[in-house]
Formats: structure tokens, sequence, C-alpha cells
């Protein structure tokens, strides 16, 4: 009994020794950075085996910008009339695309912008936000949203035909 005791005791003392030595040796690491080192505080600097923490990225104002992370260097088309969209071509696939170009619709050579357009499917287009919903072989379909006088939201469809 006395031996267990003896036992428990020394185990103790000698577990209170390796305490105290590991917190003396923590405080001696510490003072030895303080001394040799010109950074004021070494024991806060990052880890180098993490990876660093990423900032947030600085917001690009591109002028072309199409999509997230898709450019272009075709002009953005602005907000005009839709009687003055022409349509000039389109494609048809998994990305489709119409071309169009803006004018007065008189027939007239110089009433055609020289600027050609990309717009595709989900666009917004004209004074009133018309959406390109559709892109067809044979031209495009716009839906604009108007209220009546009741207060009811209305749809307008306009189909737009290839210009020749």
């Amino acid at each position: 009994m006395k031996l267990k005791i003896n036992l428990i005791l020394i185990r103790t003392f000698i577990i209170t020794l390796i305490l105290i030595e590991v917190s003396f040796a923590t405080s001696k690491i510490e003072e030895v950075f303080k001394e040799k080192s010109e950074i004021e505080n070494p024991m806060s600097l990052r880890d180098p085996f993490l990876s660093p923490k990423i900032r947030g990225k600085k917001k690009s104002r591109v002028a072309n910008k199409v999509a997230k992370g898709v450019y272009s260097n075709v002009p953005i088309l602005g907000v005009v009339k839709i009687d003055q969209i022409r349509i000039i071509g389109v494609v048809i696939g998994a990305n489709r695309r119409a071309f169009v170009r803006i004018g007065r619709g008189n027939g007239e050579e110089g009433s055609v912008s020289k600027e050609t357009y990309v717009v595709k499917e989900g666009m917004k287009l004209g004074e009133n936000k018309a959406e390109l919903k559709a892109i067809l072989p044979g031209g495009i379909v716009l839906v604009e949203k108007n209220t009546n006088i009741y207060g009811e939201d209305e749809y307008l469809e306009t189909v737009i035909p290839i210009s020749k």
C-alpha cells in the first residue's frame, strides 16, 4: 500500500517537472527569437506549410465582357428602337446567335449602320427591354412585357425576319 502511494507521488512529481520544463522551454524560445530576430512578433507569422489566404479579386472594367470569363471584340448593342433592328444573319446550333444591324428600314443603302452586333437568347433589347426569346432560321422572336390600363401584364411578341 505504501509502495502504491509512493509510485503515485513519484509520477505526479515527474509530470509536474515535465510541465514546468515545457513551459520554461516555450518562454525561452520566444525570448531567443525576440533577441535574435528583427521581426517584432515572429510567432504570429503565417505557417509556411499552409496555403496563403486569397484576398478578394479586383473587378476589372472591361467594355466588351459578354459573360463570366467570356470577352468579345464585337460592339455591344445599346438601347435602340425595335423597329430599327435589322437581322442580317443567324447561327443555329448549340450556341444560337443572331447578327444585327441598326437602320431606319426605308431601303436606302446608307440607312443601315455599318457595325454588326451579336445578340443571343435571353438578352434584353430595345427601349422597353424586350427579351430575345428565340432565334429561328428565319429571324428572331422578341417578347415585351407591358402593363395595360387595368394593371394587368400583357406580353407582346414581335417577330423580326432576316432582312434582304
